[in-house]
């Protein structure tokens, strides 16, 4: 904990030697679940550092929810930057919604899988093993967002499964106004949970059986882009530097993500 409180500071004074105080100002920050642990533990060194607000919004990286974060660009919503899947934010850049040349990666993510606390941990070493476990259980809980998405229309169809699970599967809808899937497990709602790591391994009332085999991952990053009509470029662009610092990385793996290698 003094290790840590020592490197926030350090980057503090970083930040605070780039940016001049008497520009501060208010950055309103759109981020989806998956990076938001990092984010939440992050901001307050920032803002100290840089004077800077953050006001932040959060909602999904996709989906048809009026709170996700493409929902919220396409009527109108006003952010400066957003955080969130980077095929998403990919996708955003493709509808002109943000500036996708400053499309920063500031994480790698995994699929994870968690069971009841208590309830014995199902096998999900290898790709055959995870088909069995699937195909075994009485029910399926999934993110209404990028990992939920993946696996109800690639993984589940690439297993050949997906007719056979689709009775015993429901999609969770996540925050600001719904919940983790680790939630619903922990209260015993569904018998196995689907979700990135990051979003799964700090909840309570679950254990966490691990990642999906890394022949079906699809690869998950999280990246951070201005919007197209973001008001304060010079700031949210010095948020996204401090968030993708090296010094910023333990932080990041302790929140159930890798930092990006080689940066």
């Amino acid at each position: 904990m003094h290790s840590l409180a020592r490197w926030l500071t350090a980057l503090g004074v970083a930040v605070l030697l780039a940016i001049s105080p008497a520009s501060a100002t208010d950055i309103r920050v759109m981020i989806s679940a998956g990076f938001h642990g990092v984010y939440a533990e992050l901001a307050p060194a920032f803002e100290r550092a840089s004077g800077h607000h953050l006001v932040t919004t959060r909602g999904p990286s996709m989906g048809d929810s009026p709170e996700s974060i493409p929902s919220r660009l396409a009527r109108g919503e006003a952010a400066d930057v957003v955080i969130l899947d980077g095929g998403a934010a990919d996708e955003l850049g493709k509808r002109g919604l943000v500036q996708a040349a400053t499309k920063t990666e500031l994480a790698r993510s995994l699929i994870g899988m968690v069971v009841q606390a208590g309830a014995e941990k199902p096998d999900i070493g290898s790709v055959e093993a995870l088909k069995r476990t699937l195909k075994a259980a009485k029910s399926i809980a999934y993110s209404d967002s990028g990992s939920g998405t993946y696996l109800s229309t690639k993984l589940f169809v690439q297993l050949g499964i997906a007719e056979a699970i689709a009775g015993k599967s429901r999609k969770i809808r996540g925050p600001p106004s719904g919940e983790p899937v680790a939630a619903v497990v922990a209260r015993g709602e569904a018998e196995l949970g689907f979700q990135q790591v990051a979003e799964l391994i700090h909840v309570p009332g679950i254990t966490f059986v691990g990642a999906l085999p890394a022949e079906v991952q699809p690869g998950f990053s999280f990246a951070g882009v201005l919007t197209q009509n973001t008001q304060q470029r010079e700031a949210a662009s010095a948020l996204l530097r401090f968030l993708s610092s090296s010094e910023a990385e333990p932080v990041i793996s302790k929140g159930g993500l890798m930092p990006i290698a080689g940066r």
